[in-house]
């Protein structure tokens, strides 16, 4: 899933990637917004003035922005939850809904499931399976509730449960139909068994910006 004879622009990305996950960190917004925009025409001039053949160069220029978008900025999300008033239990109650989430998914569907929920994109996957994974995830913002997190409401043990668990289940089959387009089994093979480290992450990367938004917008502490 890597761009052949980029290496330049591989580890620029991926230098850049970094920087922008812990930009919150300055504790400026606006320089969030102004390294974003910088390294968006950074990246265009790069392909701009490297450019192998013009058939492949939108092509390229989509990957490299995509993978760029994808992984940095959304993890980004996890460092403005972490700066929220109660940023640590916060972070711990997305690992519940994820983790939570895919136990009972596997469980439910190996058990129950018959109607395959996306089989386009991850054919072994079932609406059965999907809908222990949501039970899963209210079981992990309860056990949240009274456990670490007593601040959280009624309503916001059940929104967060069924929508960051419904956001990081898209996120999984987001992974699943990159993977499928790039005819690939694993994202990588750092973790050997677990098909790679973005495996380990998809669903967090997509749970993360939401929770940090509710948090944000919605919850009342």
């Amino acid at each position: 899933m890597a761009l052949p004879d980029r290496k330049t622009e591989l580890f620029l990305a991926a230098l850049a990637g970094s920087a922008l996950i812990f930009a919150p960190f300055a504790g400026n917004d606006k320089l969030i917004i102004t390294a974003i925009g910088l390294l968006f025409v950074l990246f265009s001039f790069i392909f701009l003035f490297r450019i192998r053949t013009i058939e492949t160069a939108a092509h390229e220029v989509a990957f490299a922005l995509l993978a760029f978008i994808y992984i940095p900025f959304l993890l980004m999300h996890l460092v403005l939850l972490r700066q929220t008033e109660f940023g640590v239990q916060w972070l711990f109650v997305i690992m519940l809904i994820v983790m939570t989430n895919d136990s009972a998914a596997y469980y439910t569907g190996c058990a129950f499931g018959k109607n395959r929920l996306y089989p386009l994109v991850s054919p072994k996957k079932s609406i059965e399976g999907a809908i222990g994974g949501l039970i899963g995830s209210f079981g992990g913002t309860m056990l949240a509730k009274v456990t670490f997190f007593p601040q959280l409401s009624f309503r916001d043990t059940i929104v967060t449960a069924l929508v960051i668990g419904m956001v990081g289940q898209a996120g999984d089959l987001f992974e699943s139909l990159l993977k499928r387009s790039f005819g690939v089994k694993d994202s990588g093979s750092l973790i050997p068994g677990h098909g790679g480290v973005l495996d380990r992450l998809d669903s967090i990367l997509f749970a993360a910006p939401i929770t940090y938004y509710y948090v944000l917008f919605f919850f009342r502490g």
